[in-house]
C-alpha cells in the first residue's frame, strides 16, 4: 500500500469559533482516533493536506502522521477515515483519522484494473464488467494500490471469478470466490420489431 508522510500538531481550542479561526490561518482543524488512547484534536496545513489528498485521491493509503506536541514530536500510522468539505465553497472544513497497527491484517477494498481486450469481443461478443473493486486481507504495507486482471483469453462465454484473480501470498480474497468480476457473452440480437422499424426508415417515401 502507498505511503506518504503529513506533519499535524495538537490543538487545545475547540468548538465552531475556534475552528473557524483556524481556517483563517491556513489550518484544518483535524482528530486523531487511537488505538487504545483517546482522540486527539490536531491542526494541519491546510495548502499541504489538499496537495496530499489530490496526490492519494480513491487509493489505500497509509498515513505517516508526524505530531507535534509540547515541543516534542511522535508518528502514528493512520488511514484517512473522513474528509469534510464545504458544499458550496469547496474548501476542507475537517479531517479524521484512524490509527492503524501495521502488524495486524486488515480488510480493505482494492480497485480492480481490467487490462488487454478479450479474443470473445473481437469475434463479436460483449464484455461485461460486473464489478470494479474487490474486499482483500492482508498486513496494510501488504495491500496491493490495484490488481490487475487480464482479459485478453476470455473468449465468448468467459468469464473471470475472483478465485482466478492473481493476488501477493501475503493476501487473503474476502470475496467469494466463484463470484465473476468480468465475462464475455454473444453479442445481444436486436429484436424483429426494432430491425423492421429500422428498414422502414431506411426506405425511400414512394411518390404519390
Amino acid at each position: 500500500m502507498l505511503q506518504v508522510n503529513l506533519d499535524a500538531s495538537v490543538r487545545t481550542g475547540h468548538g465552531k469559533g475556534p475552528a473557524r479561526t483556524l481556517r483563517r490561518m491556513g489550518q484544518t482543524p483535524a482528530v486523531l482516533y487511537g488505538l487504545s488512547s483517546d482522540a486527539v484534536s490536531l491542526a494541519i496545513d491546510t495548502k499541504i493536506m489538499v496537495k496530499e489528498l489530490l496526490a492519494i485521491r480513491r487509493r489505500n493509503v497509509v498515513v505517516n502522521l508526524d505530531v507535534e506536541e509540547n515541543g516534542k514530536k511522535y508518528t502514528k500510522q493512520v488511514l484517512i477515515k473522513e474528509v469534510q468539505v464545504d458544499p458550496l465553497a469547496g474548501n476542507l472544513v475537517h479531517a479524521d483519522f484512524c490509527e492503524i497497527s501495521l502488524d495486524k491484517p486488515m480488510v480493505l477494498s482494492v480497485p480492480l484494473v481490467y487490462v488487454g481486450k478479450a479474443k470473445g469481443v473481437d469475434l463479436g461478443g460483449e464484455m461485461q464488467i460486473n464489478t470494479h473493486s474487490v474486499y482483500v486481507k492482508a498486513k496494510p504495507l501488504d495491500i496491493p494500490d490495484n490488481i490487475e486482471v487480464d482479459v485478453t483469453n476470455l473468449e465468448i462465454g468467459g468469464a473471470i471469478t475472483f478465485g482466478g484473480l492473481i493476488v501477493p501470498a501475503e493476501v487473503t480474497m474476502v470475496d467469494t470466490a466463484s463470484k465473476v468480476c468480468v465475462a464475455v457473452t454473444a453479442a445481444t440480437a436486436k429484436p424483429v420489431e426494432e430491425d423492421a422499424a429500422a428498414t422502414a426508415k431506411k426506405a425511400p417515401a414512394k411518390k404519390k
